[in-house]
């Protein structure tokens, strides 16, 4: 068996790896490391690492220690970032280059895609779960709320118009109830993914114009889109669905005063979930839907796509959790970063196997 050429390994490293000089200057660095930071080896070979990254830890004194004893160092756990893109708490790792002892590798773990596949898998079940429980609540409290709605109007027929407030406020109270529920029941009923071969854009520009039209009026849309992403095997009507909710989150967290939403089409070959049955399938072609909002509360964060999590007063905590399950029923995988100022959720969906491709 012939070892692939070291060129080959360097650019095939799935983390962000860097070669420093003697005087902490950027002299190497890998593909994965150039998407890092969102800068090509062109801009970066010659800078000092230290003014291209901000990192939560003194590295330059790491640096040092590891030229000195010529032994390896671990860093975990530190925020790092770069221009102005959010911190991603990774672990570092610096080791002294073999017959360069003064030359450095730099390689950064970031521990976001290890959080992000715990919370894309876990809500899996989660809103599997909640069908269950859906369809049970749904049979078991709109029959009888059925009967008190009846019973409050006919109650009211001979009541003083004093009285007749209450009874109104339990028609009112019930009628919430069971709209609530019926969103309950569109949530258990999702009928099974019909895939066809979708350009992802247009599904995309569907649900922005819609949303334009309606309750996104007031937001300013920046689109960056990759012209050459190849076609998505998807349900073009269920995917819709998952973009209207997440520009429907998006526009609510902005709030009245509006903001922006930045939709972005990249392709990232790295990607493989893993599925139940032991076998992976790759998952290329990534959508993004960024607000520029308050932010999620750290402590919702987790569990965003749990049903009946929600951070707003009147919310019912189902439409992430039914786009986390259409996006699951499609092999995909959905994941969310957000500070404050930046919210990102992100899907990444199957192309279109070659041998269904159209020649």
């Amino acid at each position: 068996m012939t070892l692939p050429a070291p060129g080959i390994i360097w650019a095939s490293l799935p983390v962000p790896a860097l070669l420093i000089e003697p005087d902490n200057t950027i002299r190497e660095v890998n593909p994965a490391a150039e998407l890092f930071m969102n800068m090509s080896l062109r801009a970066l070979k010659g800078q000092p690492l230290l003014d291209i990254l901000s990192i939560d830890a003194p590295l330059d004194e790491g640096l040092a220690r590891v030229r000195k004893n010529q032994s390896a160092l671990f860093i975990n756990d530190v925020d790092v970032t770069s221009g102005d893109r959010p911190p991603v708490q990774c672990t570092l790792h610096v080791a002294p280059v073999q017959d360069a002892p003064e030359t450095l590798l730099v390689m950064i773990s970031p521990r976001e895609l290890a959080d992000r596949l715990g919370r894309g898998t876990g809500s899996r079940s989660a809103a599997k779960s909640a069908i269950g429980m859906a369809e049970m609540l749904a049979h078991e409290i709109k029959n009888p709320l059925a009967g008190i709605s009846g019973a409050a109007q006919l109650l009211s027929m001979g009541l003083s118009p004093e009285d007749q407030e209450l009874t109104e406020l339990i028609v009112e109270e019930t009628r919430r109830i069971v709209k609530l529920l019926e969103q309950v029941e569109q949530f258990g009923n999702t009928r099974p993914p019909e895939f066809t071969p979708v350009n992802l854009h247009d599904v995309l520009d569907r649900a922005r114009r819609s949303a334009m039209v309606g309750y996104a009026s007031h937001m300013k849309f920046v689109e960056s889109f990759d012209p050459s992403l190849p076609a998505a095997l998807v349900d073009p009507d269920q995917l819709l669905q998952v973009f209207l909710n997440l520009l429907k989150n998006a526009t609510e967290a902005a709030g009245p005063r509006g903001g922006t939403i930045r939709l972005r089409s990249f392709y990232d070959h790295g990607l493989r979930l893993r599925r139940p049955d032991g076998t992976s399938r790759a998952l290329p072609l990534n959508i993004e839907v960024i607000d520029d909002g308050p932010g999620i509360p750290p402590d919702m964060l987790a569990n965003v796509f749990e049903p009946f999590i929600s951070g707003r007063t009147n919310g019912t905590g189902l439409g992430l959790a039914l786009v986390s399950k259409i996006i699951s029923d499609h092999d995909g995988w959905i994941a969310v970063d957000s500070v404050p100022g930046r919210t990102a959720f992100r899907i990444s969906l199957p192309m279109v196997p070659k041998a269904e491709r159209k020649s």
